[in-house]
């Protein structure tokens, strides 16, 4: 009998870090409401500690990033759309 790792996305790690870095509540307590294993909460919220200094290091990057998303959204519709040409084009070559 195999059990699957579960995937958790990066909003669910980080507000389950931030919950154990107030310390409001035991880590315990938090891992048993999340239904996750403490070792993972301690693992996040050490892996939070570390790497809060590169956001205030990198200032003006995070803002550009939502700009980056946009234009690699653009990229590859603009990727599609060449396909698309291309095989109409090959397409019609054969009737002429």
């Amino acid at each position: 009998m195999t059990k699957n790792r579960r995937n958790h996305s990066a909003s669910f790690k980080a507000k389950v870090a931030l919950e154990a870095v107030r310390e409001h509540e035991s880590i315990a307590s938090i891992a048993k409401r999340y239904k996750i294993h403490t070792n993972v909460v301690y693992k996040w919220k050490r892996e939070l500690l570390d790497n809060v200094q590169h956001l205030f290091e990198k200032g003006e990057t995070a803002v550009h990033n939502g700009s980056s998303d946009r234009e690699a959204e653009l990229l590859k519709k603009i990727g599609e759309l060449t396909v698309e040409r291309d095989f109409l084009e090959q397409g019609l070559g054969r009737f002429r």
